[in-house]
């Protein structure tokens, strides 16, 4: 289906096995199921790092999805975002600006594995609660093949970019990550 360095996915049809609940719901929903691809993967190399590693990859290539929150008048708001691995999210400029709150800043895993259903190192875009707002930096949308979680470490999803603006809740935000220097 799709192949990025030594990473070879096959349509995700053909293995729903390899997502968590809310990710395969989400993809079947939609009619993703033979858009996007999976891959197999060691849950050892999940992490963005291990992962460029272990296939040789671009970061480039690689999408993080990251949950951040902060609180305004006693409210929290939450929010995914998702940034190349080549580039940080601007979580005390442009998200908690975004958010509309005084600090932002990341969920502590624990709670980012309750509130998503999906497994730490395989949060994903894709299936996340209806009511949270996805921000997705305008490069990733641009990458004609991009990597991101499956909600399980144990496989990673390979989509076009592009796609993911089809996703309920994305807003594409220009500027919403910054090149890691």
């Amino acid at each position: 289906m799709f192949t990025l360095g030594t990473l070879t996915s096959v349509p995700a049809s053909t293995r729903p096995d390899l997502f968590a609940a809310p990710t395969g719901a989400m993809l079947t929903a939609l009619g993703l199921l033979d858009e996007v691809g999976v891959a197999d993967i060691d849950p050892a190399v999940s992490d963005t790092a291990a992962t460029r590693d272990e296939f040789g990859l671009d970061p480039s290539t690689l999408a993080n999805c990251v949950v951040v929150g902060g609180r305004r008048d006693g409210i929290e708001k939450i929010a995914a975002c998702v940034v190349l691995a080549s580039t940080r999210a601007d979580v005390n400029g442009t998200v908690k600006r975004l958010l509309d709150v005084r600090k932002a800043s990341f969920l502590p895993m624990e709670r980012a594995v309750e509130l998503t259903g999906m497994e730490y190192g395989g949060i994903t875009p894709i299936g996340l609660p209806a009511d949270w707002p996805v921000y997705v930096d305008g490069r990733v949308i641009e990458e004609p093949v991009v990597i991101v979680g499956s909600g399980v470490r144990r496989s990673k999803i390979l989509l076009p970019g592009a796609l993911l603006a089809r996703i309920p809740g994305v807003r594409v935000i220009e500027g919403l990550a910054r090149e890691i220097a």
